[in-house]
Protein backbone atom coordinates (compact mmCIF):
# COMPACT_ATOMS: atom_id res chain seq x y z
CA UNK A 1 0.00 0.00 0.00
CA UNK A 2 1.53 3.26 -0.71
CA UNK A 3 0.38 4.89 2.65
CA UNK A 4 3.90 3.08 4.05
CA UNK A 5 5.73 2.12 1.20
CA UNK A 6 7.98 4.71 0.06
CA UNK A 7 9.13 3.38 -3.52
CA UNK A 8 10.73 6.50 -4.61
CA UNK A 9 13.28 6.01 -1.68
CA UNK A 10 12.91 2.07 -2.28
CA UNK A 11 12.66 1.55 1.72
CA UNK A 12 9.40 0.87 3.72
CA UNK A 13 7.96 3.50 6.30
CA UNK A 14 7.27 1.93 9.38
CA UNK A 15 2.93 1.67 9.39
CA UNK A 16 2.60 1.89 12.89
CA UNK A 17 4.73 5.14 12.72
CA UNK A 18 2.36 6.28 10.16
CA UNK A 19 -0.51 5.49 11.86
CA UNK A 20 0.57 7.46 15.14
CA UNK A 21 1.29 10.35 12.52
CA UNK A 22 -2.54 10.38 11.02
CA UNK A 23 -3.79 9.89 14.44
CA UNK A 24 -2.10 13.31 15.61
CA UNK A 25 -2.62 15.28 12.84
CA UNK A 26 -6.75 14.29 12.75
CA UNK A 27 -6.50 14.93 16.46
CA UNK A 28 -5.23 19.00 15.57
CA UNK A 29 -7.59 19.30 13.14
CA UNK A 30 -10.64 18.00 15.26
CA UNK A 31 -9.58 20.63 17.93
CA UNK A 32 -9.51 23.10 15.10
CA UNK A 33 -13.07 22.20 14.44
CA UNK A 34 -13.07 20.00 12.07
CA UNK A 35 -14.99 16.05 12.64
CA UNK A 36 -13.28 13.26 13.25
CA UNK A 37 -13.75 10.77 10.51
CA UNK A 38 -13.25 13.42 8.23
CA UNK A 39 -10.28 14.64 9.69
CA UNK A 40 -8.64 10.94 9.55
CA UNK A 41 -9.78 10.25 6.15
CA UNK A 42 -8.27 13.70 4.70
CA UNK A 43 -4.70 13.31 6.96
CA UNK A 44 -4.88 9.72 5.38
CA UNK A 45 -4.48 10.76 1.85
CA UNK A 46 -2.21 13.77 2.55
CA UNK A 47 -0.44 11.03 3.92
CA UNK A 48 0.01 8.88 0.65
CA UNK A 49 2.69 9.19 -1.63
CA UNK A 50 0.22 9.77 -4.42
CA UNK A 51 -2.28 11.64 -2.64
CA UNK A 52 -5.29 8.96 -4.34
CA UNK A 53 -6.73 6.48 -2.21
CA UNK A 54 -9.68 3.63 -3.18
CA UNK A 55 -12.59 3.52 -0.17
CA UNK A 56 -11.12 0.11 0.92
CA UNK A 57 -7.52 1.16 1.01
CA UNK A 58 -8.65 4.08 3.47
CA UNK A 59 -10.87 1.76 5.36
CA UNK A 60 -7.97 -0.45 5.54
CA UNK A 61 -5.14 2.24 6.92
CA UNK A 62 -7.80 3.53 9.50
CA UNK A 63 -9.20 0.15 10.83
CA UNK A 64 -13.11 2.07 9.96
CA UNK A 65 -15.60 0.46 7.46
CA UNK A 66 -16.02 1.95 4.03
CA UNK A 67 -19.18 3.37 4.99
CA UNK A 68 -17.61 5.59 7.78
CA UNK A 69 -15.45 6.55 4.91
CA UNK A 70 -18.25 7.15 2.27
CA UNK A 71 -19.62 9.78 4.86
CA UNK A 72 -16.06 11.14 5.18
CA UNK A 73 -15.51 12.06 1.93
CA UNK A 74 -19.10 13.44 1.21
CA UNK A 75 -17.85 16.09 3.68
CA UNK A 76 -14.57 16.62 2.40
CA UNK A 77 -16.07 16.56 -1.27
CA UNK A 78 -18.67 19.51 0.25
CA UNK A 79 -15.12 21.70 1.45
CA UNK A 80 -13.20 21.02 -1.60
CA UNK A 81 -10.41 19.28 0.31
CA UNK A 82 -10.98 16.18 -2.02
CA UNK A 83 -12.26 14.70 -4.43
CA UNK A 84 -13.86 11.12 -5.92
CA UNK A 85 -12.37 9.97 -9.27
CA UNK A 86 -12.96 6.77 -11.50
CA UNK A 87 -10.73 5.80 -13.90
CA UNK A 88 -12.77 4.35 -17.42
CA UNK A 89 -13.94 1.30 -17.04
CA UNK A 90 -14.14 0.46 -13.29
CA UNK A 91 -16.35 0.63 -10.85
CA UNK A 92 -14.09 1.56 -7.85
CA UNK A 93 -14.13 4.68 -6.71
CA UNK A 94 -10.41 6.64 -5.77
CA UNK A 95 -10.48 10.09 -3.82
CA UNK A 96 -7.81 12.44 -4.20
CA UNK A 97 -7.05 15.24 -1.81
CA UNK A 98 -6.56 18.38 -3.59
CA UNK A 99 -3.17 19.67 -3.93
CA UNK A 100 -4.21 23.31 -2.93
CA UNK A 101 -5.64 22.10 -0.27
CA UNK A 102 -4.69 24.62 2.39
CA UNK A 103 -4.98 27.67 0.18
CA UNK A 104 -8.71 26.59 -1.20
CA UNK A 105 -8.95 26.57 2.82
CA UNK A 106 -7.93 29.72 3.59
CA UNK A 107 -9.82 30.93 0.47
CA UNK A 108 -12.88 29.72 2.23
CA UNK A 109 -12.00 31.41 5.52
CA UNK A 110 -11.82 34.37 3.51
CA UNK A 111 -15.32 34.40 2.29
CA UNK A 112 -16.77 32.90 5.90
CA UNK A 113 -14.85 36.40 7.41
CA UNK A 114 -17.35 38.56 5.05
CA UNK A 115 -20.22 36.94 6.42
CA UNK A 116 -19.35 37.01 9.54
CA UNK A 117 -18.24 40.50 9.22
CA UNK A 118 -21.44 41.54 8.34
CA UNK A 119 -23.62 39.73 10.70
CA UNK A 120 -21.25 41.21 13.57
CA UNK A 121 -22.04 44.50 12.11
CA UNK A 122 -25.98 44.11 12.32
CA UNK A 123 -24.73 43.59 16.03
CA UNK A 124 -23.07 46.44 17.01
CA UNK A 125 -26.46 48.09 15.28
CA UNK A 126 -28.20 46.42 17.51
CA UNK A 127 -26.74 46.52 20.36
CA UNK A 128 -25.50 50.30 20.22
CA UNK A 129 -21.61 51.44 19.56
CA UNK A 130 -21.49 52.86 23.09
CA UNK A 131 -22.71 49.82 24.78
CA UNK A 132 -20.08 47.67 26.19
CA UNK A 133 -21.51 44.29 24.14
CA UNK A 134 -21.56 47.07 21.17
CA UNK A 135 -18.25 47.93 21.29
CA UNK A 136 -16.90 44.09 21.78
CA UNK A 137 -18.74 43.32 18.99
CA UNK A 138 -17.36 46.66 16.83
CA UNK A 139 -13.64 45.36 17.83
CA UNK A 140 -14.51 41.99 16.23
CA UNK A 141 -15.68 43.46 13.06
CA UNK A 142 -12.45 45.53 13.15
CA UNK A 143 -10.97 42.40 13.85
CA UNK A 144 -12.73 40.86 10.70
CA UNK A 145 -11.85 43.89 8.18
CA UNK A 146 -8.22 43.63 9.29
CA UNK A 147 -8.53 39.71 8.27
CA UNK A 148 -9.93 40.63 5.38
CA UNK A 149 -7.02 43.60 4.38
CA UNK A 150 -4.36 41.38 5.10
CA UNK A 151 -5.56 37.85 3.28
CA UNK A 152 -4.55 38.79 0.03
CA UNK A 153 -1.54 39.34 0.79
CA UNK A 154 -1.13 36.74 2.79
CA UNK A 155 -1.75 34.24 -0.21
CA UNK A 156 0.36 35.99 -2.76
CA UNK A 157 2.92 35.45 -0.16
CA UNK A 158 2.51 32.37 -0.01
CA UNK A 159 2.17 31.48 -3.95
CA UNK A 160 5.69 33.02 -4.14
CA UNK A 161 6.90 30.92 -1.68
CA UNK A 162 5.20 27.89 -3.01
CA UNK A 163 6.99 28.50 -6.53
CA UNK A 164 10.26 28.44 -4.53
CA UNK A 165 9.67 25.43 -2.84
CA UNK A 166 8.25 23.65 -6.42
CA UNK A 167 11.98 24.62 -7.84
CA UNK A 168 13.47 23.19 -4.71
CA UNK A 169 15.21 19.37 -5.69
CA UNK A 170 13.92 16.78 -3.25
CA UNK A 171 13.79 13.56 -3.48
CA UNK A 172 11.03 11.74 -4.90
CA UNK A 173 9.19 14.81 -5.00
CA UNK A 174 7.44 16.14 -8.02
CA UNK A 175 6.89 19.88 -8.19
CA UNK A 176 3.46 20.29 -8.32
CA UNK A 177 1.55 22.82 -10.93
CA UNK A 178 -0.50 25.02 -9.38
CA UNK A 179 -3.92 25.42 -11.09
CA UNK A 180 -5.34 28.22 -9.40
CA UNK A 181 -4.17 31.80 -9.39
CA UNK A 182 -6.08 33.40 -6.52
Amino acid sequence: MNIVDDTSLSRKRDPEAVARFIERFASALVDAGMARMPSRVFVALLASDSGRLSSSELAEVLAVSPAAISSAVRYLTQLNLASREREPGSRRDYYRVHEDAWYEAAIRRDQMLARWKTSAAEGVEALGRNTPAGARIAETVAFFEFLQAEMPALLKRWRHAQAELDKRPTAGRQPQATTNSR
